[in-house]
């Protein structure tokens, strides 16, 4: 099976739980697949990938929007700033790796390699 028709089949067994599109295909995942980026739904995903996926992502944004917008009139040293924003990207990607990982279990999702025999 083709990654898109297997991202299809897991994008319409994730719509049959109830979980919301927003929350199965986030913004992030659905440019990334735009994009030709061949990347599991975040459910079906390993803890690790969602953790460096989410983390780097939001520690990324949130550090250059900070830097832009707030730090630059508190002076801080650019070694504190990249601290902050690791540690911003760190805590954002343990939380939604947990989210999801809580969230295919409890909706007893199958592992990517089964979405073949489910479909």
């Amino acid at each position: 099976m083709t990654y898109p028709t297997r991202l299809q089949a897991a994008l319409a067994q994730l719509a049959a739980t109830g979980i919301m599109k927003s929350n199965y295909a986030p913004p992030l995942f659905r440019i990334l697949w735009r994009m030709g980026v061949y990347v599991r739904p975040p459910h079906f995903a390993s803890f690790s990938s969602n953790f460096l996926l989410t983390g780097t992502w939001f520690g990324v944004v949130w550090g250059v929007l900070m830097w832009l917008f707030v730090w630059p009139a508190t002076g801080r040293m650019p070694v504190a700033v990249a601290a902050a924003a690791l540690f911003a990207g760190v805590l954002f990607g343990l939380s939604m790796a947990l989210y999801y990982r809580y969230g295919a279990r409890k909706h007893k999702l199958p592992d990517w390699s089964q979405i073949l025999d489910n479909s």
